[in-house]
């Protein structure tokens, strides 16, 4: 990975995708490509984005039984993602089988919270205390089943690396100062997010719905 910066391809639209990510390709460290796209194109349209040379982090967010989602990470294992997410909610035995099916060079990282949601939100699903109490429990779970990381938002990072020096941790809702928030609650600047412990971040409208993709993604770079 060249630079900590995933650029969030979340698109059913292939060929746009693929154009948008060859803009970019020289200012990111890598494509992130989620539930949508993978839905639309399959394994098929992964390797079609692997092509243009970047690292492919998938985002599923795996969440079933543990031998459900073994089959279902040995079943990707041959486009080799540099980075798989499984939900941390699906328990450890779940994660452990996760990571034990996954190909040698890809890291499996486990969602804590979505950085959609808040304490009432938590609430509302039954989870007691805020979206940080809920984040170091999840990665401390993460840590003990052998995955390689946690997603968190830059408002939990620092204490999640506190608790997990060696851990991998990547960071969505990632926003400069001057973008809109959207349908994120939890969010911070690239370069405060890398100060608080990111490994990695991820970034999609900020990017992608720029008027220029290349001379946004540029500027964001710039800054760390």
């Amino acid at each position: 990975m060249k630079g900590p910066i995933f650029v969030a391809l979340d698109t059913t639209d292939l060929d746009g995708a693929r154009d948008l990510a060859a803009r970019v390709r020289h200012h990111v460290g890598g494509l992130k490509l989620g539930l949508e796209f993978f839905c639309a194109h399959g394994m098929p349209g992964v390797r079609e984005m692997a092509s243009i040379g970047l690292p492919i982090f998938l985002d599923l967010k795996l969440h079933d039984i543990p031998n459900t989602v073994a089959k279902a990470v040995r079943a990707l294992s041959e486009i080799e993602p540099a980075i798989l997410t499984v939900h941390a909610a699906g328990g450890r035995a779940m994660m452990e089988e996760a990571k034990a099916a996954a190909p040698k060079h890809t890291k499996v990282v486990a969602v804590s919270v979505l950085t959609s949601l808040d304490e009432d939100d938590l609430a509302a699903t039954g989870v007691g205390g805020t979206p940080h109490d809920q984040v170091i429990r999840l990665t401390s779970l993460a840590r003990e089943a052998g995955v390689d990381g946690a997603v968190c938002s830059g408002q939990e990072v620092r204490a999640a690396r506190k608790a997990w020096p060696q851990g991998f941790f990547v960071v969505p809702g990632i926003r400069p100062a001057d973008a809109s928030v959207g349908d994120q609650k939890r969010v911070m600047s690239p370069r405060h997010a890398l100060d608080q412990g990111a490994s990695i971040l991820v970034i999609g409208r900020p990017i992608t719905q720029a008027a220029n993709p290349d001379e946004a993604a540029r500027a964001i770079e710039a800054t760390l």
